[in-house]
């Protein structure tokens, strides 16, 4: 079949660019070997959230009385909690099936290889070939969990992401390698629900160890709270899955000193690798360079009508950056002059509890970048919504240049941060000065005015601190 696009991959990057592109005309196809919607509906972004919702919910019912409601102790459903995420992402697995059906975009199942001539050759899960014309063809294959030299992910002992959001029974005791955005939510997930979490990051820094260190300090603080044990600075050196249990040695990399953990599952939370295997790359030139293809400022590979998008390209490995991406290669292809994206106005968020959200320069960046400037911060303490809510932990953090008022970053963590930090990334698209934060008036009682009160606390204008 001949088409204009033909999109390999369709997760958040891949089904967007061929709705956008069926928008604009073009006759597009779009090919996919497991489920529609990608990692990200099936087993990333959707159901994990599902997850944490659980557990935020259990969490809510063990404290009723904070609240002034008397009930009896909860107790987690672990089966149930797993079968209400995987109901979440089938249904918003259908969903995108809906929306190729009213789209008319065609769908080809199997393993999607570009060819010569612009073809793509899908290869189905009986082994049969058919191959297919495109004037373009958009790469958006995505990652899959990756695993540390020595510690392969069997499934069992030793688990990736997907596991850990079908595991068939509640571990007791759980080590967690890697304190990024994974780590981290499951380690909120499974702690709360009664297993014994040990969170063991590489990094000095610790949870979260790339967003600003005031974050990964109050984060640490509330884990710890919580009952969890964190290892900042520390290496994995083995885990031996002989046993009935997995024993994980660790290294304290400021002592040298080591330690050995014993769990019933160890979650490799270590960051992802690019699916790039059998795509037919090498055969057509297409450049990469450590394991991501290079492309340019719309997202074109070296060969001329071949684009890639998400995570197999340059960027963070977010979905939202997907997406945005998958348009800007469409709208570049229909002639639509796009604007390419601004990727340090990408914001970034992680769902534990509590959220975390950030976009911009963290305060070490932006001094590192030569900007002379002005911090303010807001404790969700003082604020009146957050105290109402229940919901006081936390702060509100934003960096604006001293010279201009150039809002450079912001750092929330707090309940529903997540939903805020929007405010920050319109603000920075359109250029908006820490004064004009301070003049725009912000509904009270809500959480979003610590984000008007921290501008101000920059400016030595704060009223409620």
């Amino acid at each position: 079949m001949n088409f204009d696009l033909i999109v390999i991959g369709s997760g958040p990057g891949g089904y967007v660019a061929a709705i956008r592109a069926s928008q604009l005309g073009l006759n597009t196809a779009i090919v996919e070997k497991e489920s529609l919607g990608g990692i990200c509906l099936n087993w990333g972004c959707i159901p994990t959230k599902a997850l944490l919702k659980s557990a935020q919910v259990y969490e809510y019912i063990n404290h009723a009385s904070d609240y002034g409601i008397t009930i009896g102790k909860a107790t987690a459903d672990f089966d149930a909690m797993i079968n209400r995420s995987r109901d979440v992402a089938a249904g918003m697995s259908k969903g995108v099936q809906f929306l190729m059906k009213k789209n008319k975009i065609t769908v080809i199942n199997g393993h999607g290889e570009v060819g010569r001539g612009k073809k793509v050759i899908v290869t189905d899960d009986k082994g049969a070939k058919t191959e297919h014309q495109a004037k373009n063809i958009i790469l958006a294959t995505g990652a899959k969990a990756r695993a540390l030299p020595g510690m392969e992910i069997d499934g069992e002992k030793v688990i990736g992401y997907r596991q850990a959001m079908s595991l068939k029974k509640q571990p007791k005791k759980m080590v967690v390698i890697g304190a990024g955005a994974i780590g981290v939510e499951f380690a909120y997930f499974y702690n709360t629900i009664g297993t014994e979490v040990t969170v063991v990051e590489f990094l000095e820094q610790g949870l979260l160890p790339r967003e600003d260190k005031d974050v990964s300090k109050e984060l640490t603080k509330i884990y710890k709270k919580a009952g969890m044990t964190i290892l900042g600075n520390t290496a994995v050196e083995s885990v031996d899955t002989k046993g009935k249990t997995c024993k994980v040695t660790v290294k304290d990399r400021k002592s040298n000193e080591t330690s050995v953990i014993e769990c019933d599952v160890v979650l490799s939370a270590v960051g992802v690798s690019t699916n790039l295997d059998n795509l037919g790359l090498e055969a057509l030139g297409i450049k990469t360079e450590k394991g991501l293809i290079e492309v340019d400022e719309y997202g074109q590979t070296s060969v001329p009508g071949i684009y890639a998008i998400g995570d197999i390209t340059r960027g963070p490995a977010l979905a939202h950056v997907a997406s945005a991406e998958g348009i800007l290669a469409v709208e570049k292809i229909a002639d639509h002059h796009p604007t390419p994206i601004d990727y340090n106005n990408i914001p970034s968020c992680t769902y534990c509890y509590p959220e975390v959200a950030s976009v911009g320069y963290t305060e070490a960046q932006a001094k590192e970048a030569g900007y002379k400037l002005k911090v303010g911060k807001f404790p969700f303490s003082a604020s009146g919504k957050a105290k109402a809510s229940g919901a006081s932990n936390g702060f509100v953090k934003v960096i604006f240049d001293e010279q201009y008022g150039e809002f450079l970053g912001a750092h929330f963590i707090g309940a529903n941060v997540t939903e805020m930090i929007a405010e920050v990334v319109a603000a920075r698209k359109l250029e908006t000065t820490g004064m004009e934060i301070i003049k725009t008036i912000h509904p009270h009682p809500t959480m979003s005015e610590a984000v008007m009160e921290a501008a101000a606390a920059a400016y030595d204008e704060v009223i409620h601190l």
